[in-house]
């Protein structure tokens, strides 16, 4: 079938599976970009344009689009954020992308602008070192469950791992931990690319108290001790999600925690650190650099601090009339 004579409606699956297949997402991503464009196809569905051709598609059915994106209130009742309506756009544009890609006639890109203040509203949340030193020291060490909780915050700190990367992680890939002060750990990330991480001396000497106490044949690094025992026994992403949200309550650091803003913490120590950004992009596993660049809130501050302190123009008298 032409593809160019295929509604829109019909070609994102075909999308999808591109998004998969040649792009390499993951399926965290895949089920977002799907969502999107669910409503953008509810959205046709409601104007009687589901049989819209790629070609048909015009400049003012996606004002009319944004439009709706801005006016929509969500299960809450509340209107969409600037930053979620940009998702929405995005996935459209990326869709749009694809058609160009596999030649099928569409309106071009660029017609769908981003709103410039959108990304303003996307701040990152992070713990200063005093807060991420309570939270890993908040778990009590007399058990082995606890001992498995401090080296699981104290590995997320450390290597700036997504929850689902450190859930991947198994034994075998810290069999010469005796042999090592500090440790390389190759994974495949988001997106299946894969990448290095770097344990610090403290979380590998607290996996290493862990694993000096498993006596089982399991594969997985963190492991349930509540799951039955002839299952995998794997901890999951939820119960890291649960465990990082206990220790926050009972250490007393802010709420919004979670394993993810520790990923942000480590990104900016290091900023901090004078690490540049490029580097960072590499340790967080970042296609691109655009994505890491969310935390130039961190340079910037750091950059307008040294200039008021070291610039001399800074310490100039005022010129008396």
């Amino acid at each position: 079938m032409n593809q160019s004579s295929t509604p829109i409606i019909k070609h994102i699956p075909d999308f999808l599976d591109y998004l998969e297949i040649e792009r390499g997402l993951s399926n965290n991503t895949q089920k977002n970009y799907s969502r999107y464009l669910n409503k953008f196809s509810l959205w046709l569905k409601s104007k009687n344009k589901e049989n819209k051709l790629p070609h048909e598609l015009t400049s003012e059915d996606i004002w009319d689009y944004r439009l709706y994106l801005a006016r929509h209130l969500d299960k809450n009742n509340k209107s969409l954020t600037k930053l979620t309506q940009n998702y929405y756009l995005i996935a459209l544009r990326s869709l749009l992308s694809y058609f160009a890609e596999k030649d099928v006639l569409c309106i071009p890109i660029d017609k769908i602008k981003l709103p410039h203040d959108a990304q303003k509203e996307k701040t990152v949340k992070f713990l200063n070192l005093e807060q991420v030193e309570k939270l890993l020291i908040s778990p009590d060490v007399s058990s082995i469950q606890g001992i498995r909780d401090r080296a699981i915050l104290e590995s997320l700190f450390s290597t700036g791992l997504r929850i689902a990367e450190l859930v991947a992680l198994n034994k075998e890939q810290f069999k010469s931990l005796k042999n090592k002060e500090d440790l390389e750990v190759s994974i495949v990330g988001k997106g299946n690319y894969p990448r290095a991480v770097y344990f610090s001396n403290r979380a590998l000497l607290w996996i290493k108290k862990y694993l000096d106490l498993r006596d089982d044949d399991y594969k997985a690094l963190f492991i349930n001790y509540r799951s039955r025992k002839d299952s995998d026994k794997r901890l999951t992403v939820r119960s890291i999600e649960r465990l990082v949200k206990h220790y926050s309550t009972l250490s007393g650091i802010p709420f919004f925690t979670t394993p993810h803003t520790l990923r942000h913490s480590m990104a900016t120590d290091l900023l901090n650190q004078g690490v540049d950004l490029r580097t960072i992009q590499e340790f967080l596993g970042h296609r691109n650099i655009a994505t890491t660049q969310i935390y130039t809130h961190v340079t910037n501050k750091r950059l307008r601090d040294v200039h008021r302190k070291y610039h001399s123009g800074n310490n100039f008298k005022e010129e008396k009339n």
